[in-house]
């Protein structure tokens, strides 16, 4: 017998009757059955098309569903879910969804107890459902198949979306379609491919949507999506902080403590204070001191949780405090005595000292660094950090009582931050981003050769500065003018391709597994990552200008706010990994966790550079403006993060360069390492331009006693410019070259055609880069060229003989010796220009020479 349910009475009416009431949202659903078999027809009253409907009823206790026709069933206990086929998912306004209309077989032949459409009675009763979330999920499993559908419920397309969900313990997916997978503990992250990257509007993913293989059939346990909960329902907040209290105050001063919030749907990432209405402080911790109060003064204040979306709780129980009345005491306490470092590490600097009395009571300390107050804390301890690496710093401490009498310093203390490789030294190496074309060198190279395993810095070369927006570009792949000598050769160039959109295949990859192409993050960037993974003490930097460009830099320092706006930029997307969409790859975080900090590569502030580059006559001070906010941004997002970034840049050889454009002894408070150019000292280029018609050594440790030339270049006279401007010896590296640069008609001279006459660059390695040779092609492919070694002034040359080639390079003595040097001298290490020069001699003799 077939009979459609209808309850008689108006407090049962549950379902869609014959002739429905108009639904909030236009949609009814209609419930039959006939035996066992069920169906529900959806009808649109509306004026409108209406997608994205979901059907969620309860069962009486033991009833099971299966057998779902033209939708899926999922079932969590009585509460059973229908989510439509894709050709049904869209209801046209008059329409309904025969004969497409949702079937289903019943264990029983019962009725539901409750059902609603879109969050709203199916018969189109009551209040109507508050606004979809823009994108929702829902999640179906059949046996141990997985299945979320995307819904887009706007009115316009979404460009992009990211769906994270969690698994019970032990539960594993994998074998994903139509999306990417990757699983961290419980955790699990889908990342869509790029064809269903984007949703029409009021449309989903179907019938492409994400599907994966569980190692068990069960419901994931929480779900979100583009950082909201899948079911569109609001973020639950954080507890109420409670026992707001106050363990001390002074006349200036009230300390504040609360019990720890239990977490909502997020975790929670800190705590807001107001004093009264007004905001008072943010914290991470459940205490904090409020400061610059008025003497003997009512306060009342109140503590609100807060998530990682910074969804807020109500707010704690008001506590009034009144501050003390410093009439009441005027002695101060006793001055702090024996002022400690207990340790130290490249960032911080950890104190003790002995406490304080006074005849009403120690309130707390003022920790002071040099003349600026630095923190404030109750004890006797305290890490002070944000500090730079190999850095002198002095404190003293001053006690507070509790009527903010303060008393004399404390004894001085002198402390040295260590530097940021420990106890080594330092080997930092360019990998440049065209390699993987004509050299055929790529990030896997690096792990083969056993660079990897040697270095401790990556310098992935080079960003580009976008010429309209000044800001750092990304996301284009357009080539540099062939013209060196072009003063736009770099404008708007760079390569997403080979940073993220390129597949590698299992012979270019470092764990031997290729790309599909559907990655959103492929090509160099992902290598890297893999890289990292393989040896996890590599630090990779994104180097930021270079030679061909560093045309804007001016620019992007000239202002406060030209500043703020590019180093905001590069952080966003290279340290935050939010890279722009490139043939299907990119992303928001794509690419975070890559890039442990920023080399800059400005060549050079104040000075001639690269034709066409924009000169300042501010540029000195800019330059250090600009240092200064990578620095503070920097350290902005480590207090977010927990992780520090660190800052580097390549320095100038040149006493003129350095005078013109770098304020050394100011810098050094933000910066990491000084990357000293320690080659290049004499070239000729591609078009026969710099120095065409004499040879002379480009590396040479020691100023050469025959160099003929009005200034005299060499390794040493470079660094000591630096340790003369007071930068630390341990944040200096020395710029060693794994290639060489090269003369043709060469007369021998005396001195086997040092310092003689030529009649240019000689053949390069590539047909573009006329007088250049990476060191393992040039020893294997410029036939008779013998090797000499320049005792005095530590250089390394080749010569095929008169009238021939002249070859001015680094080699496994050369970097013997110079290592020996820096090693005496107390310097941080060496870094090298670039890593494809080398298969694996000269970076093992560097190896060698550094242990």
């Amino acid at each position: 017998m077939r009979r459609t349910l209808v309850f008689l009475t108006a407090l049962a009416t549950l379902f869609a009757l014959a002739a429905p009431a108009e639904a909030g949202t236009g949609l009814t659903a209609t419930f039959s059955r006939t035996g066992n078999q069920a169906t529900f027809v959806v009808a649109n009253s509306g004026s409108s098309a209406v997608s994205g409907w979901s059907i969620a009823f309860d069962l009486p206790a033991g009833v099971t569903v299966s057998n779902a026709q033209h939708a899926t069933a999922s079932q969590d206990g009585n509460r059973v879910t229908l989510t439509p086929a894709h050709y049904v998912s869209t209801i046209q306004p008059g329409k309904d969804t025969g004969p497409y209309s949702p079937t289903l077989t019943l264990s029983s032949a019962v009725d539901p107890t409750s059902c609603t459409i879109n969050g709203a009675n199916c018969d189109g009763s009551g209040d109507p459902p508050p606004p979809p979330a823009p994108v929702t999920a829902t999640f179906s499993l059949s046996g141990t198949t997985g299945k979320y559908v995307v819904n887009n419920n706007t009115d316009a397309a979404i460009s992009d979306w990211s769906l994270v969900f969690t698994l019970p313990s032990g539960v594993t997916a994998s074998n994903a379609q139509n999306a990417t997978l990757t699983q961290n503990g419980t955790s699990v992250t889908l990342t869509p491919m790029f064809y269903n990257k984007s949703i029409r509007a009021r449309s989903s993913t179907e019938p492409y949507s994400p599907s994966f293989t569980l190692s068990r059939a069960v419901q994931p346990t929480t779900c979100r999506v583009n950082n909201a909960n899948c079911d569109g329902s609001p973020d639950a907040p954080p507890s109420t902080p409670a026992n707001l209290r106050s363990p001390v105050k002074t006349t200036k001063t009230v300390s504040l403590a609360w019990d720890a919030s239990t977490p909502g749907s997020l975790p929670v990432a800190g705590y807001e204070v107001y004093n009264g209405t007004a905001h008072a402080a943010s914290v991470t911790g459940t205490s904090t001191t409020i400061s610059g109060l008025t003497p003997n003064t009512a306060y009342t204040f109140t503590v609100k949780a807060k998530d990682t979306k910074g969804t807020l709780s109500p707010a704690s129980a008001p506590l009034t405090v009144t501050t003390n009345n410093p009439a009441d005491d005027t002695q101060p306490p006793t001055a702090p005595s024996n002022l400690r470092s207990t340790a130290v590490d490249s960032t911080s600097v950890t104190l003790a000292w002995n406490p304080a009395t006074d005849n009403k009571g120690v309130a707390g300390y003022d920790i002071y660094l040099g003349s600026t107050l630095r923190t404030t804390v109750a004890g006797t301890t305290a890490k002070v950090d944000g500090l730079s690496p190999s850095t002198d710093y002095t404190f003293t401490v001053r006690a507070r009582d509790l009527h903010d009498n303060v008393s004399e310093p404390s004894n001085t203390l002198s402390a040295r931050t260590s530097d940021i490789v420990g106890n080594g030294y330092a080997r930092v190496g360019y990998f440049v981003q065209w390699g993987i074309y004509g050299r055929q060198y790529f990030v896997r190279n690096l792990d083969t050769t056993g660079a990897a395993a040697k270095l401790t810095h990556i310098n992935y070369a080079f960003g580009n500065i976008d010429p309209v927006n000044l800001t750092c570009l990304q996301g284009v792949t357009k080539g540099v003018s062939t013209n060196p000598q072009d003063p736009n050769q770099g404008d708007g160039a760079g390569d997403a391709e080979a940073d993220y959109g390129r597949p590698m295949s299992a012979g270019q990859s470092v764990d031997g597994v290729g790309d599909t192409g559907w990655e959103p993050l492929r090509g160099n960037f992902n290598q890297l990552r893999k890289l990292k993974a393989k040896h996890p003490h590599l630090k990779v930097l994104i180097s930021l200008g270079g030679w061909t460009f560093s045309k804007y830099f001016s620019d992007v320092a000239a202002t406060d706010a030209s500043r703020k706006k590019f180093v905001s930029s590069c952080i966003d997307i290279y340290i935050k990994g939010n890279l722009p969409t490139y043939n299907g790859a990119g992303g928001q975080g794509v690419a975070a966790g890559i890039f442990d900090g920023i080399d800059l590569d400005w060549e050079w502030p104040g000075a001639e550079g690269h034709p066409g580059n924009h000169i300042g006559k501010d540029d000195k001070r800019n330059n250090t403006l600009l240092i200064e906010e990578f620095r503070r941004q920097l350290d902005a997002l480590t207090a977010t993060t927990g992780k520090r970034y660190q800052l580097t840049a390549f320095t100038p050889a040149d006493p003129a360069k350095i005078a013109a454009g770098w304020e050394l002894g100011r810098v050094a408070q933000s910066m990491d390492i000084f990357n000293v150019q320690g080659y290049d000292f004499h070239g000729s280029g591609s078009d026969n331009s710099w120095e065409p018609n004499r040879t002379g050594h480009q590396g040479n440790l020691y100023v050469d006693k025959d160099d003929p030339y009005s200034f005299h270049f060499s390794v040493e006279n470079a660094v000591n410019e630096y340790l003369r401007a007071g930068v630390h010896p341990r944040k200096i590296t020395v710029g060693l070259a794994f290639y060489g640069r090269g003369w043709q008609g060469v007369a021998a001279g005396d001195r086997n055609g040092e310092w003689q006459s030529a009649t240019g660059a000689a053949p390069g390695q590539f047909q573009e880069e006329a007088g250049t040779r990476g060191y393992s092609n040039l020893i294997a492919s410029v036939p008779g060229c013998t090797v000499h070694h320049d005792e005095q002034a530590v250089a390394t040359y080749c010569f095929t003989g008169n009238g021939g080639q002249w070859w001015s390079f680094d080699d496994a003595w050369s970097i013997q010796r110079k290592s020996a040097w820096l090693r005496g001298q107390g310097l941080l290490g060496a870094m090298i220009w670039e890593m494809s020069g080398d298969t694996g001699t000269l970076m093992t003799a560097l190896d060698t020479a550094l242990r």
